[in-house]
């Protein structure tokens, strides 16, 4: 997860007097700036990667961590989450050069990329359990794309709450983007982060014991023979 700043842009010309009651004057010259906007985009979904180079017991090793004891993993769906900030402030100010008005830009970029849908080798493609465990796994790979979906709604009223303010910020001049950008990197990309997570609950519903157990008996017994 990582965040890109572009620092504050004072735009040339226009000198405030921030300290104190603005004269009109002044908040003429604020109000030029844009308003503070947040915006969530994301990521187009990434072309899905196939392999079938890997036995299933190296699966088993790779997911041993979400896997019910004595259980085995078949097929596998990996992908890295992604969650960046982007930040622009532009600002203006003052003759002093001790104060200014900014307008925080906001744009969080989320998804999941590399993604990676694993079968084992022991399974050809083709074969009838090959296809059933390939279905198994693009159920997670749709689990991934809705959560996506489900939680960019919710991101952008939360971060817009905080940061989409009617008016602009004011401070002391140089200090407001580091200020912001201090803010999204301890408070709102945990956060982020922690909504992104939540997909494992749904991906944990998808590997539930009954569906390993419809698996092992699926094309006739074929997937638990070839798995023994």
């Amino acid at each position: 997860m990582r965040r890109r700043i572009v620092r504050p842009l004072a735009l040339p010309g226009l000198a405030l007097l921030l300290a104190g009651p603005l004269p009109a004057a002044a908040e003429d010259a604020c109000a030029q700036l844009p308003k503070p906007s947040v915006t969530v985009k994301r990521l187009a979904d990434p072309a899905i990667r196939y392999n079938t180079e890997y036995g299933y017991r190296t699966l088993t090793e790779l997911g041993r961590d979400k896997l019910q004891p004595g259980g085995q993993v078949l097929g596998l769906t990996r992908a890295q989450s992604v969650a960046s900030f982007t930040l622009t402030a532009p600002a203006l100010v003052d003759a002093s050069q001790r104060y200014e008005c900014a307008s925080p830009q906001i744009t969080l970029s989320i998804g999941f990329r590399q993604m990676t849908v694993y079968v084992g080798k022991e399974f050809p493609a083709g074969t009838c359990a090959y296809q059933e465990i390939l279905d198994h796994e693009m159920r997670h790979v749709k689990a991934y794309q809705a959560h996506i979906a489900g939680i960019e709604q919710v991101l952008q009223q939360e971060i817009a709450r905080r940061f989409a303010t009617d008016s602009v910020w004011r401070g002391q001049a140089g200090t407001l983007s580091a200020r912001i950008g201090k803010e999204l990197d301890e408070r709102w990309l945990p956060y982020v982060n922690r909504e992104m997570r939540k997909v494992d609950a749904a991906q944990a519903l998808i590997d539930a014991p009954e569906e390993y157990a419809r698996l092992a008996e699926a094309c006739n017994g074929e997937i638990k023979t070839l798995a023994r």
